[in-house]
């Protein structure tokens, strides 16, 4: 736990009062590493210069949105994000869903609820990770300790949720993970409604590790029940 207190968090709101009472609430938690923004250019040279463990992205605010602030924040981190948004629509739940956000959370909120979601989003994301830190499968060579896939010369990220599921799999290698199973891994105890997004994430994980994703031979479909990775022992 004291590991998980030891990242770094980026909060990003225009909203002054509430980033000093979230900064205060998770200082109060044990949380020490808290940087804040209250505008996209702000954040991005935040995000640059810090390595930052996970994002807390506004999605209204001044000079942008919280949805290009995350592609921008894409193009060299994969650390988790959660979405903050006075906003309750659907359209932008499954858009920042769809995105690959970690979680979503709706103002107003408690912030003890805050400090909640993103101790159980530190927590999923960057639990010890299995001994085992190389997964061979066909041509290409995941390493969990860097959260990768190795192809040839090129070093391919996976996003936190990637890494989650992936993880998940692999624990129970050749046997079926269900979609519950796996939800509850990436999302915590209010999984339900995610399982279209899981599929999204399950097609991009695929395009990262299969030969040809199309056909894939590592992650199967088990129509109804859930995903199995297949992995072989000469693997």
């Amino acid at each position: 736990m004291d590991e998980i207190k030891n990242k770094k968090i980026l909060i990003v709101d225009d909203e002054k009062e509430l980033l000093k009472l979230l900064e205060n609430k998770l200082f109060e938690s044990g949380f020490y590493h808290i940087f804040k923004s209250e505008n996209c250019s702000n954040a991005l040279q935040i995000a640059k210069e810090q390595n930052i463990s996970l994002f807390v992205l506004d999605v209204n605010l001044p000079d942008g949105n919280g949805f290009a602030l995350y592609e921008d924040i894409r193009k060299f981190s994969q650390s988790p994000v959660i979405f903050l948004t006075a906003r309750g629509e659907a359209d932008d739940r499954l858009t920042g869903l769809g995105l690959g956000a970690d979680d979503y959370i709706v103002k107003p909120f408690l912030t003890s609820e805050f400090v909640l979601r993103v101790t159980a989003v530190l927590k999923r994301t960057y639990k010890p990770v299995i001994k085992n830190t190389d997964i061979k499968l066909s041509d290409r060579v995941i390493n969990l300790e860097t959260a990768s896939v190795k192809f040839r010369e090129e070093e391919i990220p996976l996003t936190a949720k990637e890494f989650i599921i992936l993880k998940k799999l692999y624990e129970n290698k050749n046997r079926i993970v269900t979609y519950d199973a796996l939800c509850l891994a990436a999302w915590g105890d209010g999984y339900y409604g995610y399982e279209n997004t899981l599929m999204v994430h399950i097609r991009r994980l695929r395009e990262k590790i299969e030969t040809d994703p199309s056909k894939p031979k590592h992650i199967i479909t088990v129509k109804g029940l859930g995903y199995k990775l297949e992995v072989s022992d000469n693997e």
